[in-house]
């Protein structure tokens, strides 16, 4: 697979690769690794998000209000 990046963009991850003592290839594949890694944390969340909701298991808009008052409270 080839991809082709802006100069800026290659500019930038030649000098992050060389910042982290890597080739910039290695920084592509760290970089799309945690990307999918935390889309799929993401997506998990949703679906337990999602879960909860059918169950009933929510806060209304006040509920949240209050919740942010009293921890905001000094």
């Amino acid at each position: 697979m080839e991809v082709q990046f802006t100069p800026d963009v290659q500019a930038r991850l030649t000098q992050r690769a060389t910042q982290e003592g890597m080739n910039p290839d290695e920084v592509v594949r760290d970089v799309v690794a945690r990307y999918f890694k935390e889309e799929d944390r993401f997506v998990e969340a949703v679906k337990r998000g999602e879960a909860a909701l059918e169950r009933g298991e929510f806060l209304t808009h006040e509920q949240v209000g209050d919740r942010l008052r009293r921890f905001l409270k000094p």
